[in-house]
């Protein structure tokens, strides 16, 4: 059976000019790195665009994309922008980390001048574009457009007459913001028409896409606000109970993540529809996608929204494997990665394994002192074919960094079960991502960080924290010739090049 490797690397982590990576060259230029070094998987992380604390799984909609990503040199190539505006703004003096306070202050401003240059409406393209995503385009351009006007305040602070919807004040607000509701769908037609290109030249050369959906909705979002029906709110629209999960060994009152729970008994009344839409678009989008806490459909955590921390939840049944036939049933049979990590219960082995999706082990995870044996389930020879293997995720250390903190009682265990002694510490690193990759896990992924053996400054996130994730950023130099060829040898010497 056919195996294949990847690398994960968020958009936002390129080289690009202007302050954050994007769908520019060097997202090219980094798919002809993976082609040359025998990769077949892209991973990235959520293409939405980012609220509170900048993370990717809280987006303001589940179907729009982050304009941040669109390519303002390519812009500058069509006429709409010039490169002395682009360069006069300021977008940060590290190039390796984000500054997305001057991110958001900067590059709208310069969107803006090319959407008022563009003469947008009278596009052909562009007027398909509205038309065939108008289910949540236009919900969210007004979303976005009113939440502008207010500041950028959460939409439960917006008077009552907008929160609640009511016919007359949208109505008014379409009329009154018109000019800023096309300026967002402007910006939704380049992020579209970008990423397709993008993604087309990736297939083109071998390399598929992995892209990440979270479970739930952020509270300030379009999605919230135009579809309440769909989620556990009360008569106000305010959540009643949230999503988190409970205490556990790494935090003593557990993770309250604050977003709105689902009313799965409407959805099932619906067929599910509104998550086969939501699939389905993740699929225009991605060959493969990962769902995020997928243990969460079979039961989810549920927290009073009065509650401060994650303390006083109970577990409550979720749809379990109904969702994923009605889904099936309207999309048919696609590629996705469960990501079935954490407290994994009986009945979360049960639907993952009833639903066919491959779970995900992660190397970081097998190796723990108070264990007996080398029993792990996330030890790499103890890997199903049906597998998908990281040394670590987004939410983990990197190699390096997950080494500098481990006991000394977990230093002797790793080298005992790679049989290496000799390896001295900042590369134990090499050993650990080729154990990874020669077990029998269909499909191997390495975090960008992990295969140039950078330490926890560069971590991507640290979860229940935030101010400082989301921030990394690659070197151009960091994508040698050199790394290419070591990774390429990695990939032949497990069988897993891809041709």
């Amino acid at each position: 059976m056919r195996k294949a490797s990847g690398v994960l690397l968020s958009i936002f982590s390129l080289p690009s000019k202007y302050g954050i990576g994007c769908f520019s060259k060097e997202a090219y230029q980094f798919v002809d790195w993976l082609k040359e070094a025998g990769q077949e998987y892209w991973q990235i992380l959520p293409l939405g665009p980012t609220g509170f604390g900048d993370s990717p799984y809280q987006s303001f909609s589940t179907f729009s994309g982050n304009p941040y990503f669109i390519d303002l040199e390519s812009l500058i190539d069509a006429g709409l922008l010039t490169e002395a505006e682009c360069d006069e703004v300021d977008f940060g003096n590290d190039p390796l980390s984000i500054d997305y306070e001057k991110i958001y202050n900067g590059r709208y401003k310069l969107l803006r001048k090319a959407y008022e240059r563009s003469n947008i409406s009278s596009d052909s393209d562009y007027q398909e574009f509205v038309k065939k995503n108008d289910e949540w385009l236009d919900d969210y351009s007004l979303f976005m457009a009113i939440k502008n006007s207010f500041d950028g305040i959460a939409w439960p602070e917006w008077p009552d007459d907008i929160r609640n919807r009511e016919e007359k004040a949208v109505e008014e607000y379409k009329a009154k913001l018109s000019d800023d509701i096309e300026f967002q769908k402007y910006m939704q037609y380049l992020f579209f028409t970008q990423w397709f290109k993008l993604r087309a030249y990736a297939n083109k050369n071998g390399v598929k896409m992995i892209g990440d959906i979270p479970i739930y909705v952020a509270l300030d979002s379009s999605d919230v606000w135009a579809n309440p029906e769909l989620f556990q709110l009360d008569e106000d629209h305010n959540p009643y109970a949230v999503a988190g999960v409970p205490p556990d060994g790494f935090s003593p009152t557990g993770q309250l993540w604050g977003n709105p729970l689902y009313k799965w008994e409407y959805h099932k009344e619906t067929g599910y529809s509104w998550w086969a839409d939501r699939m389905n678009s993740c699929f225009d989008l991605y060959d493969v996608v990962r769902i995020d806490h997928f243990r969460g459909f079979a039961e989810y955590y549920s927290v009073p929204s009065t509650e401060d921390t994650a303390v006083n939840g109970e577990w409550v049944e979720g749809p379990g494997i109904e969702l994923f036939n009605a889904i099936e049933k309207k999309i048919g049979k696609k590629p996705v990665i469960a990501e079935d990590l954490g407290f994994v219960t009986e009945t979360v082995k049960k639907l993952v394994e009833d639903s066919g999706f491959p779970g995900m082990k992660v190397l970081e995870f097998g190796f723990d002192e108070r264990d007996t044996g080398y029993a792990s389930d996330y030890l790499p020879h103890n890997y199903d074919y049906n597998a998908v293997a990281y040394t670590a995720t987004h939410d983990n250390s990197t190699i390096v960094g997950w080494w500098d903190e481990v006991s000394e009682g977990t230093h002797e265990m790793v080298r005992d079960y790679l049989g290496d002694y000799y390896t001295p510490d900042d590369k134990l690193y090499v050993p650990m991502i080729a154990a990874l990759m020669r077990s029998n896990a269909k499909l191997c992924i390495i975090p960008m960080q992990d295969y140039l053996g950078y330490d926890d400054s560069t971590r991507m996130n640290v979860p229940s924290t935030v101010g400082d994730n989301w921030k990394w950023r690659l070197n151009a130099d960091d994508l040698s010739v050199e790394l290419q060829k070591k990774v390429k040898k990695m990939a032949k010497l497990s069988g897993r090049y891809n041709q």
